[in-house]
């Protein structure tokens, strides 16, 4: 497997122009186009995506190891399929709709000003995640460790209490009626 280190990319679209296989170390991305590429099996550990398109990428067994995303977008990916040895991300600013994290270990995980619609968090260990100021919009919480989450400046989101582990997670007092929605109740 080829090795590179310490490489800025930037303005490339990987669509036509294939990134080399191998393992990516403090590698930054820059306004970079990947979408719908393979990127199964590389390696990505201290790295930046910022400003790319990962829509639709396929990462069956990749490794992202310390790795950051930052405005980009990652619409649809299934990130279950992930390497899930050492699996470290954090996100800002990013737009993750309809993608798909169920079962994954993203405890601590830390995702700011990002657009989670319709995303899938079943099963997931997400104890002491921070969701800062996130659209939460119709995304999937069932059978979730959410214990110590931080959801108290997060939106849209529909949780159910009897179907996840919530122990010390934090709302605001704004965000009760994702947690009450199936009552049906009115709150004032």
């Amino acid at each position: 497997m080829n090795y590179y280190t310490e490489l800025k990319i930037e303005k490339k679209d990987f669509k036509i122009e294939k990134l080399e296989f191998g393992e990516y170390e403090n590698c930054v991305f820059i306004h970079c186009d990947f979408s719908k590429v393979n990127l199964s099996e590389y390696r990505f550990t201290d790295c930046e995506f910022i400003n790319c398109n990962l829509a639709m990428i396929k990462v069956a067994d990749t490794v992202f190891q310390e790795v950051i995303f930052r405005d980009c977008k990652l619409i649809g990916i299934i990130f279950n399929y992930c390497n899930q040895f050492a699996l470290t991300i954090s996100f800002e600013k990013c737009k993750l709709s309809n993608s798909v994290f169920s079962t994954l270990n993203l405890k601590g995980i830390n995702i700011s000003d990002c657009d989670l619609t319709q995303c899938d968090f079943s099963g997931c260990n997400l104890s002491s995640a921070v969701f800062d100021n996130c659209d939460l919009s119709m995304a999937v919480f069932e059978n979730t460790n959410l214990e110590k989450a931080d959801f108290t400046t997060s939106f849209n989101f529909d949780i159910d209490p009897e179907k996840n582990r919530m122990k010390k997670a934090k709302f605001s007092q704004n965000g009760l009626h994702g947690l009450l929605s199936k009552y049906d109740l009115v709150i004032k």
